[in-house]
């Protein structure tokens, strides 16, 4: 045997030590994520308040189409009138983020966690891509069916869009993904303040209550300062007419991936520091 062949041969047994840890980690987060009960009633009531909520919202503005402006029927975006229930859903799928790790800190069973996997960075890593999968699995699906009841509603005023049309389908999965950054920041929250309540109070903070106080400012901060803030890059996703007041879609997904990649490089850092 070559010194190059014996080389190759010690980085492969180095590696698949690696990959099995890897797929061990995968596989435990698997099993946890899928036997945890609130882990369904979560992900069930993302779904009905996307589809529901849009539904409902989409019907009332169906309802009164004749006490519309000629203006308020050319402004209608479809595709984001449909969507509303993403506003709703984003509380459901941001505290399934904080639960995906707070539970096991609230049980204790997160010692077990770090027993069987000491690579801290890696559990956190395998929670995320679990998480990530199964979030964007089950939000996107949801936002076309929320999408597609939407605009069978709408198609009653011959005011419905198709997911051919320029911008709707980037739109619908914008929505799917701007639900799974949502979970993300929750985890990462989740995994900072290691409480379920510290961590859902502030991911609440962050998607309702920061909006609010932004609009105080005065002009033009208000506007600057709320088009950073993670609600408002979100819209700016699943939004398909261009607003002043949104960034472009492209930059919405790029400060919401930046948002949430600071707060998971936070909590990577705190999971390591730390005692359990």
């Amino acid at each position: 045997m070559t010194a190059i062949e014996a080389s190759d041969a010690r980085e492969r047994r180095l590696q698949a030590p690696a990959r099995g840890a890897v797929r061990g980690a995968l596989a435990s987060e698997i099993t946890k994520l899928r036997s945890v009960r609130s882990t369904v009633w979560t992900l069930v009531v993302a779904v009905v308040a996307t589809v529901g909520i849009g539904a409902l919202i989409t019907t009332a503005r169906v309802s009164r189409w004749s006490e519309l402006s000629p203006r308020e029927r050319l402004s209608l975006d479809p595709t984001t009138i449909s969507l509303r229930g993403v506003f709703l859903a984003q509380l459901a799928l941001g505290v399934l983020g904080v639960l995906v790790i707070s539970s096991e800190y609230t049980t204790g069973m997160i010692r077990t966690t770090f027993g069987a996997v000491p690579r801290r960075p890696l559990v956190l890593f395998a929670k995320a891509v679990t998480f990530t999968v199964v979030a964007f699995v089950v939000a996107t699906a949801a936002c076309f069916a929320a999408f597609l009841i939407g605009q069978s509603i709408l198609s009653a005023k011959h005011a419905n869009v198709t997911l051919s049309d320029p911008g709707v389908l980037r739109a619908v999965v914008g929505a799917g993904t701007y639900l799974t950054l949502v979970g993300l920041l929750g985890l990462g929250l989740g995994t900072l303040l290691r409480r379920t309540a510290g961590a859902i109070a502030t991911l609440f903070g962050l998607v309702l209550v920061l909006p609010a106080l932004t609009e105080a400012l005065p002009s033009p901060w208000n506007t600057d300062v709320g088009k950073l803030l993670p609600i408002n890059a979100g819209r700016a996703l699943f939004a398909v007419r261009p607003s002043t007041d949104l960034l472009s879609p492209g930059q919405g997904l790029l400060t919401l991936v930046v948002t949430v990649g600071i707060v998971l490089a936070l909590a990577t850092l705190a999971l390591v520091r730390r005692d359990a």
